[in-house]
């Protein structure tokens, strides 16, 4: 039976503690993002379906009559359909999306820096990566960092390190680089010429991690996505801990970054019909 001094040298040495805390961190903000998907995607079903106009229920237009003016016709609902906030929830940022059928000149270099400025250092970026800190430090996913105030305070800036260097890469250095545009371009259930279901605006939105617009308007593989994420997830062990540096832990860290993004594509792409159908706005 093992002494209490070598089961304290085993909690001191990390490579003596479990190492499947990391993994379930990463299912746990998957099913996180998971769930807000799905909460959206439902949400956004019964506004879609709220929003549906009536069939049949419109009257004829009437003959015109000598001298009599033409009656003034209300605007469509396409008009405003899928019209886009600059935050969710008057929080969260949602400055690169873009509204349906809306076309917009190329980015500069300076809009994509200040698009990754906006992203990595609002004041929502520091309540964000405080949450993913405190998940973390609740699963223990780094030991070495121990527990209490000052371990919060190391997974903090860790997370917050992770966060701003993924943007850097897939916002502005990659985007610039290979002329790639970082803006989030909405279908909408009226995009694109046609009927738009939800499953298949989830799939364009969620496909929006691994496609992208260039800066000449045609489309192309998302390399500042899929390069970048894996880039940050790489540099980001020039400073965690020896236990987070294998290939495992990397790859964790890479999976995790695009899909938080592919979620918030998801929550972008229909966000229009839950702040139409919550708050009425558009």
């Amino acid at each position: 039976m093992p002494s209490g001094k070598q089961e304290n040298a085993d909690l001191r040495n990390p490579q003596s503690v479990p190492d499947g805390k990391a993994p379930n961190l990463i299912r746990m903000v998957l099913r996180c993002v998971c769930v807000l998907c799905l909460l959206a995607g439902l949400v956004a079903i019964c506004a879609c379906g709220w929003a549906q106009p009536s069939v049949g229920l419109t009257p004829a237009p009437e003959a015109h009559s000598a001298g009599r003016p033409d009656p003034v016709q209300p605007a469509e609902e396409s008009d405003d359909e899928g019209r886009q906030t600059k935050r969710i929830l008057g929080i969260i940022p949602n400055f690169r999306s873009v509204s349906v059928n809306v076309q917009l000149p190329a980015q500069s270099a300076g809009e994509k820096f200040k698009d990754f400025a906006e992203d990595s250092f609002d004041y929502s970026a520091f309540i964000f990566d405080g949450a993913l800190a405190g998940i973390s430090q609740m699963q223990g996913s780094t030991p070495e960092f121990h527990s209490g105030a000052a371990a919060y305070g190391r997974y903090y800036w860790h997370t917050f390190a992770d966060q701003t260097d993924e943007n850097l890469w897939v916002e502005f250095v990659l985007p610039a680089a290979l002329r790639e545009d970082t803006r989030y371009y909405t279908l909408g259930r009226r995009g694109d010429g046609g009927n738009n279901g939800a499953l298949k605006r989830v799939g364009y939105a969620f496909s929006r991690a691994l496609v992208t617009r260039t800066d000449s308007g045609g489309r192309s593989f998302n390399f500042s996505e899929i390069v970048g994420a894996g880039a940050a997830a790489g540099i980001s062990n020039c400073y965690h801990p020896a236990s987070d540096r294998s290939w495992t832990k990397t790859g964790q860290r890479w999976e995790l970054n695009i899909g938080l993004d592919a979620g918030t594509f998801i929550l972008k792409e229909f966000w229009p019909d839950i702040n139409h159908a919550i708050f009425h706005r558009r």
